[in-house]
């Protein structure tokens, strides 16, 4: 467990995989309820207001730390869910809620004063006027910072407001600006911003196309890929594009991010914590990566090697690639 360290947040996307994620070290574990309350809102997911109880109780046991993640935006005239939402993590003791919407951060502040707020990655806050009113406004402790910062932005961002920042560890690269992604909307009726769900499995097909596999979400074609060639799950961001006559990855490709090689630079710039990704990946993926960091982590508070084996992580990412995705701006 964390003593002074860095703090590893850990994804639990069931009461499977939060179990897991304690048992193989984790200093908090992030869940949501099973609604579109939160950013992760798929069939077989998440939890109800016994299932959280019962992880809270599971985790507090053993010196773990259980946020709840209400990071979706609520539509004007239907607010009783997330208010919902907050009371019930509150009831159930939950140690922080992971906020986006405005109303829903004015929400807890008025009604559940003592429940912890952190500010969702959701929220996009990257720089330090927008972290600062939030913190003046909502008393946020912590905010979860977009995977479009270098670690020099990161320590100056922390140095500037004094805030705890979390960071991205493992897992999705992200793309561009975080918290405002409607794309997914457009090609089958739902966004992870809105209904807490990008590109639904029953929206995706896989069809054999001239020896090549083509990948649809809804009545479009996002990719086409060669035989043996790694193949992502169909998201509009991960989605191959034609310009100037080719065809490309504009916005993420399938790689996974991987900070195990860069942990004393996180460290040293003042970060808090650590967020590894993965409420929809299963629980066997949360005790290896969640085991990994662990190692490395503690190795890193005895002063010995920090990047650990980042080789057996290679099987849980993405496109059997990683990268440390902006953090190093290889391209400045």
């Amino acid at each position: 467990m964390s003593l002074g360290g860095l703090e590893l947040v850990c994804p639990a996307g069931t009461p499977a995989a939060l179990r897991a994620a304690v048992d193989a070290g984790a200093d908090s574990v992030y869940c949501g309820f099973r609604d579109r309350t939160n950013a992760r809102n798929y069939p077989g997911l998440n939890f109800d207001v016994a299932d959280l109880a019962e992880g809270i109780a599971y985790a507090h046991q053993r010196d773990c730390k259980v946020l709840v993640a209400i990071n979706t935006f609520a539509p004007a005239g239907d607010v009783a869910p997330w208010h919902r939402a907050v009371d019930n993590a509150a009831q159930a003791g939950a140690d922080a809620v992971i906020l986006a919407d405005i109303g829903v951060l004015d929400y807890a502040t008025r009604r559940q004063p003592g429940l912890r707020r952190h500010l969702s990655v959701q929220a996009s806050a990257a720089n330090a006027p927008s972290i600062r009113f939030y913190r003046e406004h909502f008393d946020v402790k912590r905010v979860v910072l977009p995977r479009v910062l270098s670690v020099a932005e990161v320590r100056a961002l922390i140095e500037e407001t004094g805030i705890e920042a979390e960071v991205f560890a493992f897992g999705s690269v992200g793309p561009m600006s975080e918290g405002r992604c409607f794309l997914s909307s457009y090609l089958c009726g739902v966004s992870p911003t809105s209904e807490g769900a990008c590109a639904p499995a029953n929206h995706v097909a896989y069809l054999d196309a001239d020896g090549r596999v083509l990948s649809k979400l809804g009545r479009v074609t996002l990719n086409a890929f060669a035989p043996g060639e790694p193949a992502a799950y169909p998201t509009p961001c991960k989605g191959r594009y034609v310009t100037h006559g080719r065809a490309s990855y504009l916005f993420e490709e399938p790689v996974a991010l991987n900070v195990l090689g860069i942990l004393p630079e996180l460290k040293a710039a003042g970060v808090t914590a650590l967020k590894i990704e993965g409420r929809q990946r299963s629980r066997a993926y949360v005790a290896e990566v969640v085991a990994t960091f662990r190692q490395a982590l503690d190795a890193l508070e005895r002063c010995e090697s920090a990047a650990g084996p980042r080789e057996p992580l290679r099987t849980q990412a993405e496109g059997g690639r990683d990268t440390v995705g902006a953090y190093r701006r290889g391209w400045r």
